[in-house]
């Protein structure tokens, strides 16, 4: 019997859903759940580049990423309202945009951008993790329609991005933790991983006593485990296999 406060085993991913072609508009969307985490992503295309890559012939892909005011237990300010960004939402979309770089060939893109806009519905936990993994889909099916209009020759997406949170939860490694777990987690990690078996970004962190070295790859082993499972999520709501 499992001693998570969900119930799974400590290898076990919450319930995930990917569900391509949510905004009529986008030229790419998807809606992300993972357990009760929801997340919005968009993508859109802009026939343009930030200013310091003008005549570069090189496109550029960014996000940004926002919390809608209901999205916990109590409503929170939109940050519009409070005139600028917190200092946690920065963070986060600089590393979506960066996660979403590390696997796309800013030179086939030619001088266009690709803005994905991550919009959390529902947090509990891993809302990061989730729109690195639901914003590939919508990026995925962005490029398709840039190819599909000629405006794009060949696909510049090099390989797959998924992320997934590991933690050591009394005293043992587990995958995928929701809000209830990561709360009161020893040790809170995120791992950004690609298709190929790339490292990105791992954000690791101890919450109380100091973790191992043999700790953190047993980690790294359980979002191995985890993000296999979220790249066959992404192909099949690609219609890739």
């Amino acid at each position: 019997m499992s001693n998570r406060p969900s119930g799974r085993a400590a290898d076990v991913l919450r319930n995930t859903h990917l569900e391509p072609g949510i905004a009529r508009h986008a030229e790419g969307s998807c809606l992300i759940r993972m357990g009760d985490t929801e997340v919005r992503c968009t993508a859109s295309v802009e026939t343009k580049v930030p200013p310091f890559l003008r005549g570069s012939g090189q496109g550029w892909v960014t996000a940004e990423y926002g919390m809608l005011p209901r999205a916990t237990h109590t409503r929170g300010d939109r940050e519009a309202a409070r005139g600028k960004q917190s200092g946690r939402t920065q963070e986060i979309q600089r590393l979506i945009g960066r996660s979403l770089r590390a696997v796309t060939d800013l030179k086939a893109m030619g001088e266009m951008s690709v803005v994905l806009d991550c919009d959390v519905i529902t947090a509990d936990g891993g809302t990061r993790c989730a729109s690195i993994t639901g914003a590939w889909v919508a990026l995925h099916l962005a490029f398709r329609h840039c190819l599909k209009a000629n405006i794009i020759a060949t696909m510049p997406l090099k390989d797959q991005v998924a992320a997934i949170s590991c933690g050591l939860w009394q005293g043992t490694p587990v995958l995928d933790l929701d809000y209830a777990e990561d709360s009161k987690a020893d040790t809170d990690a995120n791992f950004v991983l690609t298709g190929r078996g790339g490292l990105v970004e791992i954000q690791g962190t101890a919450e109380a006593e100091p973790f191992s070295e043999a700790q953190l790859l047993d980690l790294l082993r359980l979002a191995r485990h985890g993000t296999a499972r979220l790249f066959q999520a992404q192909r099949t709501a690609c219609g890739l296999g």
